[in-house]
């Protein structure tokens, strides 16, 4: 099922006024693009995560559908925004489950020298990137928001651009120098945090 470049904005604008039935079609076209930014947040996270992608997702929804006072500007708004929900229900988890610990089991996200990759390679603790990038955001909120969508929402440069209203070339440049910045940031701090491994 196929939809019109502005179906899911109309459905959004429409799901806010409390329309029943936009927000049954949105779900149907949306929940895919939402399970798989859960996916790429679950990927990066312990094998033995107690929360799955699909709990995650609908965790965001629930989060998300009690903000009736969000304008929703488009569909990449939409996913932007259930991205960052989904990091926060994440850290808070982490943060939850962590209580009291002195980091020996801190949620792990992946993290290489100079980019964000795969979880096959050296981790830092979801709530230390977390942390990091409310230092970034309160420099360069523009950057933060680059990460957040790229990394933890899966979106796309353009994606992000036209989000954001920048240009892609831009987006690459902000998120080439945000990754640099967080690398460093969090190898400075790796004492403070759970070992690199």
């Amino acid at each position: 099922m196929s939809t019109g470049p502005g179906e899911v904005t109309q459905l959004l604008a429409k799901m806010r006024l409390g329309n029943p039935e936009a927000e049954a079609r949105l779900i149907s076209l949306i929940y895919g693009e939402l399970r798989r930014i859960a996916a790429h947040y679950m990927r990066n996270e312990r094998a033995d995560h107690s929360l799955q992608p699909t709990a995650l997702v609908h965790e965001a929804y629930l989060r998300l559908r009690k903000v009736n006072a969000i304008d929703w500007h488009s569909r990449s708004h939409f996913l932007a925004v259930s991205a960052h929900t989904m990091r926060q229900i994440l850290v808070d988890h982490a943060r939850a489950k962590n209580a009291g610990k002195r980091g020996v089991e801190w949620n792990q996200v992946s993290f290489e020298v100079g980019e964000l990759a795969a979880a096959s390679e050296p981790t830092v603790n979801i709530v230390a990137l977390d942390e990091a990038l409310a230092r970034l955001e309160a420099f360069d909120q523009r950057q933060a928001k680059i990460v957040e969508m790229r990394f933890f929402g899966g979106l796309s440069e353009d994606e992000i651009g036209a989000e954001l209203g920048i240009s892609e070339r831009t987006v690459k440049r902000d998120w080439r120098i945000a990754r640099a910045w967080l690398y460093q940031e969090l190898s400075q701090n790796a004492r403070s945090v759970s070992p690199l491994y």
